[in-house]
């Protein structure tokens, strides 16, 4: 156990890294053993971070078993610890309290799913369960899920390149899970009619219209785009309105802003978005908070291709290809995303169907997630809570084909 004398020197940011710098190396060693590209670049890219103070206040208040108190001229260090592994709750009487954080608590793993669904709400709050709202589509595709599940034997086979993706704990292959993750999102639908919305669907880098919001539309969202072993290229459904188009964005950021399931989550969401669109557009790029009618800018959906099933994999590649060097950028706020307990979780999916899972981010970390991650395509493994697909043998970047 640390003593009060050094995490107080931890949090006054005197401290010798040394420990944390060892910890951070063998994780890069365990990722890149994993095929996973990483980078080794700085989480934060300014030396000396401001307005920290009432950021964390939220951000970080991980337990009532640890905290710190920050005062505007002095610091006090309050601490009543239950465990062996020390974690931070940190209090901020002003805003301009500038210190520095290392917190040596590990994060908790993401929750495992093969694929995950944003349903379009235009709000970024909601009920504490958003599938047992009601009514909702989310409440009825966690029907169906469940009812279906039942059905669908556990898979146990090994990814196909012949390694094990979970070798690193925490990174997962779809092929490894069943589940379903559903969150609700705050873009809005793009359907005229109210009782329709607009789902994004991930890995697969796909969103899905006119999805009536009832137990037969989400049947049907679940026989077309989500049912395990339905692959990228769908199945098309006779008598479904449903319409589905490859996402045009060289990314898309889920950002958690569910407030009445975590206090934290709605302040630190709207900061890490307006943080992403300033450091996205400094870079060149376009940043986005809502989808745009894919029947004007995405061409004809999936659903209309008179093709072959291999013409249309081909075709989906194709456009995915197009979508990663567009410089556009698609940020979203969620629902709550499960399996974590800090705030500023960021998750970043790619067109090439690797999905980065990332816990505790603040708005000094995002310009080194857009330049490593996002533009690079590699891994920052000090923010890393999970990942989807991220082990890619024989690739420099997630970025790569």
């Amino acid at each position: 156990m640390y003593s009060f004398r050094k995490l107080q020197a931890i949090v006054l940011g005197h401290a010798d890294d040394c420990d944390h710098d060892h910890e951070k190396d063998a994780l890069c060693s365990t990722l890149k053993a994993s095929d996973v590209p990483v980078s080794l670049a700085d989480c934060r890219s300014c030396s000396d971070p401001c307005d920290l103070g009432g950021y964390f206040a939220n951000l970080l208040s991980l337990s009532d078993n640890e905290h710190v108190l920050l005062q505007k001229d002095t610091m006090k260090l309050i601490l009543a610890a239950s465990t062996s592994t020390w974690t931070l709750k940190c209090w901020a009487l002003s805003s301009r309290t500038t210190a520095r954080y290392i917190l040596v608590s590990p994060l908790s793993i993401a929750q495992l799913h093969t694929i995950q669904i944003v349903i379009s709400t235009g709000r970024s709050d909601w009920e504490r369960e958003v599938t047992e709202a009601t009514g909702s589509l989310a409440a009825y595709m966690l029907q169906v899920s469940t009812s279906s599940n039942l059905n669908t034997p556990k898979p146990s086979s090994p990814p196909s390149n012949g390694k094990s993706s979970s070798s690193s704990t925490g990174l997962f292959n779809p092929s490894q899970s069943t589940r379903t993750s559903i969150l609700n999102g705050s873009h809005n639908t793009l359907c005229h009619e109210e009782d329709h919305e607009t789902v994004l669907i991930f890995p697969d880098f796909k969103v899905a219209s006119e999805v009536r919001r009832s137990m037969q539309g989400a049947q049907d969202l679940w026989d077309s785009s989500v049912a395990p072993g339905i692959g990228r290229g769908g199945a098309f459904l006779e008598k479904s309105t449903l319409r589905t188009w490859v996402l045009p964005y060289a990314c898309v950021i889920l950002l958690c802003s569910h407030k009445k399931r975590d206090n934290r989550c709605g302040i630190a969401a709207p900061k890490l978005e307006h943080a992403f669109i300033t450091s996205l557009e400094s870079q060149g790029w376009d940043a986005v908070k809502h989808v745009e009618c894919p029947s004007l800018t995405m061409g004809p959906p999936l659903e209309e291709m008179d093709v072959t099933p291999e013409e249309r994999e081909e075709n989906i590649a194709s456009h995915l290809r197009d979508s990663t060097e567009s410089k556009r950028a698609l940020i979203i706020k969620t629902s709550h995303v499960g399996g974590h307990k800090y705030a500023g979780n960021c998750i970043i999916y790619t067109p090439s169907g690797s999905g980065v899972w990332y816990g505790r981010v603040t708005p000094h970390d995002v310009d080194s997630i857009v330049e490593n991650t996002i533009i690079k395509g590699l891994v920052l493994p000090p923010l890393l809570r999970g990942g989807l697909n991220l082990s890619r043998p024989n690739c420099k970047s997630l970025n790569d084909w």
